[in-house]
C-alpha cells in the first residue's frame, strides 16, 4: 500500500470510530428509559405498546405499529431501505394512501411479544400488511406476560439510519 492509501484508510477508520461513539437519546421524559437511542447509524426503539390497553388486538397492533413509524420518523429513518428514486415515489404514495406500508423503510430487526399465541395469526396478518415485503427484518415472536393485564402486543425494533 502506498503512504497516501494508508493515510486515507487510517483517516476513514478514525472518522468511523468517532461516528460510532456518538450516542443520542430522544424521548427521555420517562425516568426508566429513552424511547429512542441512536448509536452511529443504528436506531434502537424501546418496547412499544398501545395507548389503549382495553382496545381489541387488531387496534392495539395497528396503533403500536403507527407509534413505531412515528418514532422511526423522529429518528430520521423508517422500516426498509430502497434507492432514493423509490423513496421519493414511496413518499408520494404515502401522501395519497391510507396505510404506512408503502413508505420506504430501514427496519433491521423486531422482537414481538404477544400475551397469548392465540393472537399470533391475527397479529401476523396486521404485521404482514404493515411491513415492506421486499425489506423484511429479522424477527422473533414470543408469548409473554405483559406489564399490564390489558396489553396484548408489544414490539421492540432496531433500524438503520
Amino acid at each position: 500500500f502506498s503512504v497516501s492509501r494508508r493515510v486515507a484508510r487510517a483517516t476513514a477508520f478514525i472518522l468511523l470510530q468517532n461516528r460510532a461513539l456518538a450516542i443520542t437519546r430522544l424521548g427521555t421524559k420517562d425516568p426508566r428509559m429513552s424511547q429512542i437511542v441512536m448509536h452511529g447509524d443504528t436506531v434502537y426503539l424501546s418496547g412499544q405498546v398501545p395507548a389503549d390497553f382495553e382496545a381489541p388486538l387488531a387496534d392495539q397492533v395497528s396503533s403500536t405499529l403507527a407509534k413505531v413509524d412515528a418514532l422511526l420518523d423522529e429518528a430520521g429513518t423508517d422500516k426498509s431501505k430502497r434507492a432514493a428514486a423509490s423513496e421519493r415515489a414511496s413518499r408520494h404514495r404515502a401522501s395519497t394512501a391510507s396505510t404506512p406500508r408503502h413508505r420506504a423503510r430501514r427496519l433491521l430487526s423486531a422482537t414481538i411479544y404477544v400475551k397469548s399465541m392465540d393472537h399470533f395469526a391475527e397479529m401476523n396478518g396486521i404485521w404482514n400488511d404493515w411491513i415492506d415485503s421486499e425489506n423484511k427484518p429479522a424477527r422473533a415472536c414470543v408469548e409473554a406476560p405483559m406489564a399490564r393485564p390489558g396489553i396484548l402486543f408489544e414490539v421492540v425494533c432496531v433500524a438503520a439510519k
